[in-house]
């Protein structure tokens, strides 16, 4: 049985003082026996005092980026036994957004996902189609060629805990969602694609989620579909009310 994970990517928003408050309001809201595992990606600025907040919680915390070495000269990058230290379990590996305003290849997600798991840190892989693949039926290609690219030269043993969420760049801010029926026959796919790079067994083990505009009003029907074993979300993830609501989604 797959545990659903509901997890919020905060991006570059959210003050420290707003993130705290955040967490403050969102916690009375939570059921801390809710069946989802609950995620949170805040801003580095926001990482002390969330983990603070969380600390008796078991919300878990993990961060949007982190650097493929250890310690060196790499001005303004963290790495990741830096946040191990500070106390987060998850990191965010080749969102859209840092493969196309940052230009991360799969190589460098690659080198990120090698250096989050040698840390001991649980890897969160983002992969998704721009709206110009879907047009030209190259979706399958383009997801392909994201996991071979972002998993190569990885064991199915290093990839106990990972975790992926397929992101259709078209749907992400844009209000636009992939149907339940869509986004089920794309992580469909991608579950068989894994079972065919690993073993049967890794793909029915492994927690596939959706991102692109997920609401409290379209994330039960998203969780519904067989494949999709929870949401990444952005936007609805900023205020504690409506978190609340997806995390609270199978009530």
């Amino acid at each position: 049985m797959r545990r659903p994970i509901i997890a919020g990517n905060h991006k570059m928003n959210l003050l420290p003082s707003e993130s705290e408050k955040f967490i403050q309001e969102l916690l009375p809201l939570i059921n801390e026996k809710q069946k989802p595992e609950v995620i949170i990606f805040p801003s580095f600025a926001s990482l002390a005092k969330v983990i603070d907040e969380v600390t008796s919680t078991k919300i878990a915390i993990g961060v949007q980026n982190i650097y493929y070495e250890n310690q060196g000269a790499y001005t303004g990058e963290v790495s990741a036994d830096m946040i191990k230290d500070l106390g987060c379990q998850w990191v965010l590996c080749g969102h859209s957004e840092r493969r196309n305003i940052f230009f991360e290849d799969n190589e460098q997600v690659n080198l990120k996902i090698k250096a989050t798991i040698k840390n001991g840190l649980k890897p969160m892989l983002c992969i998704g189609e721009k709206l110009s693949h879907r047009e030209n039926s190259e979706t399958e290609a383009v997801l392909m060629s994201q996991l071979y690219g972002s998993l190569k030269g990885l064991t199915e043993e290093e990839l106990s805990e990972l975790v992926i969420a397929y992101e259709p760049i078209w749907a992400i801010g844009t209000g636009q969602t992939a149907t339940p029926e869509d986004a089920q026959k794309t992580i469909k796919f991608i579950r068989g694609k894994l079972s065919e790079m690993y073993s049967n067994e890794f793909g029915v083990k492994i927690r596939l989620l959706y991102g692109g505009s997920v609401k409290p009003h379209n994330v039960k029907d998203l969780m519904k579909q067989s494949d999709i074993d929870g949401a990444l979300i952005g936007g609805a993830s900023l205020k504690a009310e409506s978190f609340s609501k997806l995390v609270s989604y199978n009530e």
